[in-house]
């Protein structure tokens, strides 16, 4: 059985890395980015760039997105000349962004009944360094015979692959990941600011709590960042974690389910986003508490 053809939508921090990927287990892929210039390193690599969403189904089977939110997905899926209006029966669209999980309810009948594509959410964990060794944790929704037919694709970029129930699944689960991550990296920017509140050397919590409880991926990568105050090139950006808190609480709202701690994360975030850090790296919270305890 020959490899699907890959088309692969959304070439960011995290497509390009997944892009290349795809390219090194030899699959044929082709790319569209609203913002053509950033589809160069991938075409130096060897994926072909489409023109337009239109030329790029045309060309293949499969179709991942990788995309800022809820509402790109949306144009780009629904908008005049998308998805939705050139895909065709056979074809399968993979959504790797993380994305409101009713919405994705909603898309997936949508694009069914406009072209008769079949939907698979499929949110990721891991961010960058995990697509670029191809060790992101990948949760779906969908059909089971939709997740088997496209888990060849997802293999180069996965650790594990998980099939959490029907399509919407996925994206509760990157809310629940998103939750606890976002929860923490408020929880460790407090932290921080105390250790040295506390004339205690913050650059060495990191090794003092290695293989304790508190040991923890995000602890690992922000920790080192606030004690050092090292916030360039970030390899995360707090308005996506401020989304997905968001995406957390509404989704509570639905279930009925109450978010209290993922609440206030979310509240600490949009100040900290207000004053000018969306763009910045999360590990940048620890700004918003340090001088506090010297205020008198």
């Amino acid at each position: 059985m020959s490899q699907p053809r890959i088309g692969f939508i959304g070439i960011g921090l995290m497509g390009d890395p997944m892009t290349r990927r795809l390219l090194e287990a030899g699959f044929t892929v082709t790319v569209w980015n609203r913002s053509p210039d950033k589809t160069a390193g991938v075409a130096a690599a060897g994926a072909r760039v489409a023109n337009s969403i239109e030329a790029l189904m045309a060309e293949v089977d499969v179709v991942l997105l990788c995309l800022a939110n809820t509402a790109v997905v949306e144009a780009v899926v629904f908008g005049e000349g998308g998805v939705a209006q050139h895909g065709r029966a056979g074809q399968r669209l993979i959504d790797l962004s993380s994305c409101d999980p009713a919405a994705t309810r909603d898309f997936a009948d949508w694009l069914q009944s406009e072209s008769d594509m079949r939907w698979v959410d499929a949110p990721v964990s891991g961010g960058v360094a995990g697509a670029e060794t191809g060790s992101l944790a990948i949760m779906c929704g969908g059909e089971a015979e939709d997740i088997e037919a496209i888990s060849p694709v997802l293999t180069p970029l996965s650790a594990r692959l998980t099939h959490m129930g029907p399509v919407g699944s996925g994206q509760v689960t990157k809310v629940c990941n998103q939750m606890i991550v976002g929860c923490q990296a408020a929880v460790i920017a407090e932290m921080v600011a105390l250790a040295e509140a506390s004339g205690v050397e913050a650059t060495r919590l990191t090794e003092a709590l290695a293989g304790g409880f508190a040991d923890s991926t995000p602890f690992r990568i922000l920790a080192p960042r606030m004690a050092a105050s090292d916030f360039d090139a970030p390899p995360w950006h707090l308005r996506t974690l401020l989304k997905d808190l968001d995406l957390a609480v509404a989704q509570s709202q639905r279930a009925g389910s109450a978010t209290p701690m993922s609440g206030l994360a979310a509240q600490l975030m949009r100040t900290h986003a207000a004053r000018g850090h969306a763009e910045h790296d999360p590990a940048t919270l620890v700004e918003a508490y340090r001088g506090a305890g010297q205020a008198e």
